[in-house]
């Protein structure tokens, strides 16, 4: 089933420990402006698909961030987001990653969903059990001889 969540309420997302950003929701009117947004057609032809990837990413964020937790300039002093700011803080891989995963991927769930059929609750995998045991501690092991 479909959940609709009518609220339309931005949600934190923690990114790494201690950084957290605030997010629009992930909406079709989001998607379709950071497919027009000037950086990701600029982005060549001949570009591979983890540089239409980043720039994507980083359009969606500029349009997405609303507010931050846990992120500083260079003296230690927190930061607020802005273009330049969210651009450099997707460029750390691990915060691209998690962005990724946590905000854009889920948006692009729905869209997987339709290709797969969900596991019955009745039906064989219902009670499938393990099959493997461990072996017993009681036999020794078999070595080869040595001669």
């Amino acid at each position: 089933m479909l959940t609709l969540d009518l609220s339309n309420k931005p949600r934190w997302y923690e990114l790494a420990p201690g950084v957290r950003v605030q997010l629009r929701p992930l909406t079709t009117a989001l998607m379709v402006a950071t497919r027009g947004d000037p950086a990701v057609e600029a982005v060549p032809e001949e570009a591979s698909d983890e540089e239409r990837a980043v720039a994507f990413a980083k359009a969606l964020a500029r349009r997405a961030v609303l507010a931050w937790e846990g992120i500083g300039d260079a003296d230690g002093q927190p930061l607020d987001p802005s273009a330049q700011a969210i651009d450099a803080l997707l460029d750390i891989w691990p915060i691209f990653e998690a962005f990724q995963l946590a905000y854009v991927s889920k948006g692009l769930l729905l869209e997987q969903e339709k290709n797969v059929s969900a596991l019955s609750p009745n039906g064989p995998s219902a009670g499938a059990s393990d099959t493997a045991r461990a072996a017993s501690p009681a036999a020794p092991a078999k070595t080869a001889r040595q001669g």
